[in-house]
């Protein structure tokens, strides 16, 4: 599972609404103790996600996470752009991002290993599969715990 139980419960309420608005919840990530939990969420747009895409989703977003009140007491409420070591969290994300290098932290050890960074070759039938040190490392997806896009930003341009 790459969200917690608290993390889908806040998905399910704010993608209806995020459709409507022509945006997409990539993620929501909640951190932190009981006493200061912050809760970030994740946009993006087909156009990408600028100030303007941020501000006009705050307050819709703010509403939702208001109504459920998933804390009790205070709570920090983030809204951001995936940003450049953007979250992958379903198979969808995984096909869309075949090519890209990513890294990949599982629950259970594979071949000895927890964390994989590779080039990601897709996703099928519940399989995330990596290309690592030339070999291809098929992943369960229900044995992900979290996995993002490896940013790298060329200076040469």
């Amino acid at each position: 599972m790459l969200v917690t139980a608290k993390e889908k419960q806040l998905i399910d309420a704010l993608e209806p609404t995020a459709e409507k608005h022509g945006v997409e919840i990539v993620t929501v990530e909640v951190a932190g103790g009981s006493k200061a939990p912050r809760i970030t969420v994740y946009i993006d747009t087909p156009t990408g996600v600028g100030f303007d895409e941020l501000s006009e989703a705050q307050p819709w977003i703010n509403q939702i996470v208001e109504d459920i009140d998933p804390f009790p007491g205070a709570y920090i409420l983030d809204v951001t752009s995936p940003g450049i070591d953007r979250p992958l969290r379903t198979p969808e994300h995984f096909s869309r991002f075949a090519g890209e290098t990513v890294q990949v932290a599982c629950h259970e050890a594979v071949d000895g290993r927890k964390k994989f960074t590779g080039t990601l070759v897709g996703c099928a039938d519940g399989v995330v599969t990596l290309a690592v040190d030339g070999a291809d490392v098929p992943l369960d997806f229900g044995n992900l715990k979290r996995a993002h896009v490896k940013g790298a930003i060329d200076f040469t341009r």
